[in-house]
């Protein structure tokens, strides 16, 4: 294997601090073939789809991918927008929102990348674009506040692989989760807040999170219960009562048994019991995207309503809340905690010198 090494190396450089922020990824475009390229670097990744290569690439490729890019492309229509996917857009939104706060702190020197799973720029783009800055420490941050295999670690997962082929490797660290931390829970449930102050209070709260198979679940993934934790900390800071909130899981995808309730059966299934005005969070996206947008604020709302229900709200993601940049600036400042100098660590804005966009 052939290494790379840091370019220009100086042994007298200032020492730089970069940080990653991960996420999904998503296609360039709403076009079949774009999807297509998206669904096949997502669904060979063997984190998400944990079946012997040999048995799930030719059904991946003989079947899969000759059927859903077309219906998945009609789904990414109805919520593109002129600036392009909202995933891709939000994400850049918060990254640059998140890069004015931190250098308000300050971190410095320091650089904040953006990186994908499955589309472009790439976690390996990221990474290599914090090695010719010369950041010497680098924190990993996966935009998943609920830890999984099947998105976590393959962040991890990616990372290495591109580390393997570096001569001088930084010191890392790596956020595995951030579920229960109080900032984020107080994020989820001032969005709550004002959008019932905007939208009227309905009579429940469905807090909503992608699914995974369940037999994940029982081979150790601890994501379940992560996802059960942080709505119980969200329902606590609503003060709701039990009738008034409950959990669910979306995106379910072929024959096997997914963790339960369904969210497509249990908004299907609230009107019959006397909820008929409803309001959906997703905690676990931080930004909106098909799954938030398309899946449960199109979809599943024509099917609340189809049921007979009255009012549909869907709280949108994070995104880049003023409180959700201030909860990472403060989360990505206490993991790098001990990384700098005393006299460049947390400093006046007025005092910072460095930071690079």
């Amino acid at each position: 294997m052939r290494y790379v090494s840091s370019p220009d190396y100086r042994h007298d450089g200032a020492e730089r601090i970069g940080v990653l922020l991960a996420n999904s990824g998503t296609p360039e475009s709403h076009d079949v073939r774009a999807v297509r390229r998206f669904l096949a670097a997502f669904l060979s990744d063997p984190r998400v789809v944990e079946l012997p290569r040999a048995l799930w690439l030719p059904i991946l490729h003989g079947t899969i991918l000759r059927t859903r890019p077309r219906r998945s492309a009609r789904k990414y229509a109805r919520i593109w927008t002129p600036e392009g996917s909202p995933l891709a857009v939000l994400s850049h939104e918060l990254r640059t929102r998140l890069m004015g706060r931190l250098a308000e702190r300050v971190l410095a020197p320091f650089s904040l990348e953006l990186g994908m799973l499955y589309s472009r720029p790439t976690i390996a783009d990221a990474l290599q674009r914090l090695r010719l800055l010369g950041a010497q420490r680098i924190l990993i941050l996966p935009l998943y506040p609920q830890y999984c295999g099947a998105s976590t670690g393959s962040v991890y997962d990616r990372v290495a692989a591109e580390l393997e082929r570096w001569r001088w490797l930084p010191e890392l660290r790596f956020v595995a989760e951030y579920h229960d931390y109080p900032g984020y829970i107080e994020s989820l449930r001032a969005s709550v807040e004002q959008h019932w102050r905007e939208h009227g209070r309905t009579q429940h709260l469905l807090v909503s999170f992608h699914g995974i198979p369940e037999r994940n679940f029982h081979r150790g993934d601890p994501y379940f219960c992560k996802c059960q934790k942080t709505a119980r900390l969200l329902a606590d800071e609503l003060m709701l009562k039990e009738p008034e909130w409950s959990v669910s899981f979306q995106s379910r995808v072929g024959p096997v048994r997914w963790l339960q309730p369904y969210t497509s059966e249990v908004v299907a299934g609230l009107p019959a019991r006397g909820i008929d005005r409803v309001t959906v969070i997703c905690p676990g996206f931080a930004v909106d995207c098909l799954e938030t947008l398309e899946e449960i604020d199109i979809e599943y709302r024509e099917r609340f309503l189809g049921a007979g229900g009255r009012e549909f709200q869907y709280v949108r993601a994070l995104n880049a809340r003023p409180e959700h940049v201030e909860f990472l600036a403060d989360l990505i400042a206490r993991h790098c905690e001990g990384w700098t100098h005393p006299e460049l660590g947390l400093r006046p804005a007025s005092t910072a010198r460095g930071a690079s966009a």
